[in-house]
């Protein structure tokens, strides 16, 4: 059964109208409150599981400095995500630190999301697209995997949600008030600051009233309301051109892949991502088809309809394809940079499931087999590695185990800051209260960056660091068949000998005395 939401005189009258235009309503913001609150829960569901790794470190440890501390960091590293830090030192402060809580906006935003695509889909088509495309979005493994990450990327597919949600009464209306453009030229901004790269989205909807004959005359209004959000963002286009040296890691990663591109981006596993591009190929090869039928119609002047999977095309194509294209000339690629799409891969998905089940039972079954195909992959999300195979759980919950108070404590230097073991003590420092940080120069939220700096053991033993420290616990970093050994050989010199080690998944914590 497909039942309309939005009927085709409401291009003429900018909307559903009477008792039964508002009941529709009525019933699209129910099921889209339902699928936000599914979605927001299933993300929400285990996500204190995984240990939190170095992105997430950045963001926590961010979040806890002071306003002043915080704004003299982003002047020099990460002023891409200062929005987002600045929201969740707000909510740290409320919630408090731990991992659920400072993952849960994330999945609140995830639920947002879906909300904004439910609402877009019905007004768009039918709640019966609108109801799949919100069972898809909350299952979907980009999407639920953003929604367990205390990282800014949930509230980017949430704000490109909720701005395609614009953009499409925008299409359906004949007159849009100038309201719904300023709202346009709003979230816009907010997206901008949230994650740079949500600009792009512009193009995608200008790319989509294009290819939508009845709304190309809004195109001025379009480039007027993107110019204006540009030019509010400017400040951290320069500040991200001035700190671009952070990403310059990518341009030694073979980052555009097959895997990375059809699998990655959005799907999490092979599986689905067969399942997901079927989908998706089914929706477009019939968009195609109804395009030809309705060209050779006799009736082919008649107004026609702007297509959600039109919309869902360009939002999921342009954005993530600029960013793969331009590649090899500016490092700035990561499949997690296309989660800003994953809501319109839902989109996608729903539309060829909606045009491949005529029948209740058969949309029941379809949906049935997508939420089959996710589920090991959100399983998997939710392990205790799950987070860049992050072990920071067990090194405190072993030292926490066995240290005695006054214990000294040395961290692995020898890797790159998000990798390095401190962190699991910077991110839960109770597990470590009445242990003496040896080989602490200086705390983050002294430092320009998000991270502490540090002494080496012989400089830390030379400045009498270990003066009184009969016991040190050394962690360090470690591989499948390798271990790093950054600070064994100064303890030894120092007299220390190993008495213990406990191996964790990507760690080794030993304990040395004398």
């Amino acid at each position: 059964m497909d039942v309309t939401v939005t009927r085709p005189d409401a291009l003429a009258t900018g909307g559903p109208t009477g008792a039964r235009g508002w009941s529709d309503r009525r019933r699209l913001a129910v099921a889209a409150a339902v699928a936000g609150g599914v979605s927001a829960v299933v993300s929400a569901t285990g996500s204190w599981i995984p240990s939190l790794w170095g992105d997430e470190a950045a963001s926590l440890l961010s979040s806890q400095r002071s306003f002043g501390s915080l704004f003299a960091m982003l002047g020099h590293v990460d002023a891409v995500h200062g929005f987002y830090y600045v929201l969740l030192h707000l909510w740290v402060n409320v919630a408090g630190t731990s991992p659920f809580a400072v993952r849960l906006p994330s999945a609140v935003a995830v639920g947002v999301a879906a909300a904004a695509v439910v609402w877009m889909c019905g007004r768009m088509r039918s709640l019966r697209l609108a109801v799949l495309a919100g069972l898809v979005a909350a299952i979907l493994p980009r999407l639920t995997y953003a929604g367990e990450e205390a990282r800014a990327y949930a509230f980017d597919a949430a704000l490109c949600a909720v701005l395609c949600a614009i953009v499409a009464e925008i299409a359906l209306r004949q007159r849009p008030g100038s309201r719904l453009w300023v709202a346009y030229a709003a979230v816009l901004t907010v997206a901008t600051y949230m994650f740079l790269y949500d600009l792009l989205m512009s193009v995608a909807v200008g790319a989509f009233l294009l290819a939508t004959p009845g709304a190309r005359r809004r195109l001025r209004a379009w480039a007027i309301a993107t110019g204006t959000a540009t030019v509010i963002a400017s400040p951290l286009v320069v500040f991200a051109v001035l700190e671009r040296s952070q990403v310059a890691y990518l341009a030694h990663r073979d980052e555009v892949t097959g895997g990375s591109v059809f699998e990655q981006m959005w799907f999490g596993s092979v599986p689905f991502a067969l399942v997901a591009w079927a989908c998706i190929l089914i929706a477009v090869a019939d968009l195609v088809v109804r395009a030809v039928r309705r060209r050779r119609a006799v009736g082919a002047l008649r107004p026609r309809r702007p297509e959600v999977v039109v919309l869902a095309l360009c939002w999921l194509v342009l954005p993530a394809g600029i960013l793969i294209g331009s590649s090899p000339l500016v490092a700035g690629f990561t499949a997690r940079y296309a989660t800003m799409a994953a809501p319109a891969a839902a989109v996608l998905i729903a539309a060829g499931i909606d045009r491949v089940t005529r029948r209740t039972w058969m949309a029941v079954a379809a949906s049935a087999v997508v939420v089959a195909v996710a589920l090991p992959v959100w399983a998997g999300q939710r392990g205790a590695y799950a987070m860049n195979e992050s072990d920071w759980n067990e090194i405190a919950a072993t030292v926490h185990a066995h240290d005695r108070h006054g214990d000294g404590v040395v961290f692995d230097e020898g890797v790159r800051p998000s990798r390095r073991t401190r962190l699991a003590m910077d991110t839960d420092p109770a597990a470590f209260a009445g242990l003496k940080d040896v080989t602490l120069r200086s705390p983050y939220p002294d430092n320009p960056t998000w991270h502490d700096t540090t002494y080496s053991v012989s400089t830390a033993a030379s400045l009498g660091r270990f003066h009184g420290v009969s016991r040190v616990w050394l962690i360090e970093y470690a591989l499948p068949g390798h271990v790093d050994d950054w600070g064994v050989a100064a303890l030894k010199r120092l007299g220390y000998h190993l008495t213990a080690h406990y191996e964790e998944h990507r760690s080794v914590t030993y304990l040395f005395t004398r």
